[in-house]
């Protein structure tokens, strides 16, 4: 997927503006490609440490790092965001992408974000940026609105986090989150990423693999017609299937929420 979201995730980290020098978090940074993006904004001199609580996760980034034109301004380590292997006032900044999805889905849901939140101020230095980025919005069926509306209408597609959370602890409340940890001058901006035919096998894969993550497992929610509608037209066997249309085009929005930590 990085191939297509690349460039709202780059245009959010711009946004932020971080110093050329500093040395910050990528806090639940998987395979480590923010990781290096991030480093990349902070060249020259910068740092940039990625925490992740997967070893196979970490092995990844550490491979993708030693592959790149970088590796000395990035280091890689096994930590848990609810309880980071840092002192106070580590970093200038600290950033975390989609971290949270996996928190509400998990064990420690009830414990609500502002644990994380509070952590990951903990260890920046005082007006140093506190940043999650958010995967938000997307249209991925052009011409279906009234499909694509109903398959994102199902729990299935809405897999950031368990049936019934309170409203406050969804994704797009955070700027809540930062008042409850008392960060200072909150702010949220959304950024687009945009993808139009003709593209790539690489990002007809990553669209094909985009359209199962969000609706395969609806079937049970929706109706046949829906379900058949959504197989003729997502389903790559389709002599229908919309990625083949040479006029398809699509969008995926992430929102960035980002204050100043107090020390």
């Amino acid at each position: 997927m990085n191939r297509i979201t690349e460039p709202a995730v780059r245009s959010a980290i711009r946004a932020l503006e971080l110093r050329s020098g500093s040395h910050g978090l990528d806090a639940g940074c998987g395979i480590g490609n923010h990781t290096l993006w991030l480093a990349e904004a902070v060249s020259p001199g910068g740092h940039v440490t990625g925490v992740d609580i997967s070893d196979e996760c970490l092995l990844k980034a550490k491979e993708k790092a030693g592959k790149s034109d970088i590796p000395g301004q990035v280091s890689f380590q096994t930590g848990d965001i609810y309880d980071l292997p840092f002192e106070d006032d580590t970093f200038d900044w600290v950033w975390s992408s989609d971290v949270l999805y996996l928190w509400l889905m998990g064990n420690r849901g009830s414990e609500g974000p502002l644990p994380v939140v509070k952590e990951l101020a903990r260890v920046v230095k005082a007006g140093g940026t506190i940043a999650f980025l958010f995967w938000s919005s997307q249209k991925l069926l052009p011409g279906y609105p009234l499909l694509e509306a109903r398959l994102n209408a199902t729990e299935a597609a809405n897999f950031v986090g368990p049936h019934g959370i309170p409203p406050e602890l969804h994704h797009s409340r955070a700027l809540g989150w930062f008042f409850g940890a008392n960060l200072k001058e909150p702010k949220v901006r959304s950024f687009i990423a945009e993808v139009q035919a003709p593209f790539t096998d690489e990002v007809r894969n990553a669209l094909t693999g985009t359209f199962k993550m969000f609706w395969e497992k609806a079937r049970a929610e929706v109706a046949d017609d829906v379900w058949s509608e959504y197989q003729r037209l997502c389903n790559p066997g389709s002599s229908d299937f919309i990625l083949n249309l040479p006029d398809y085009h699509c969008f995926i929005t992430y929102s960035l929420f980002y204050g100043v930590g107090i020390g």
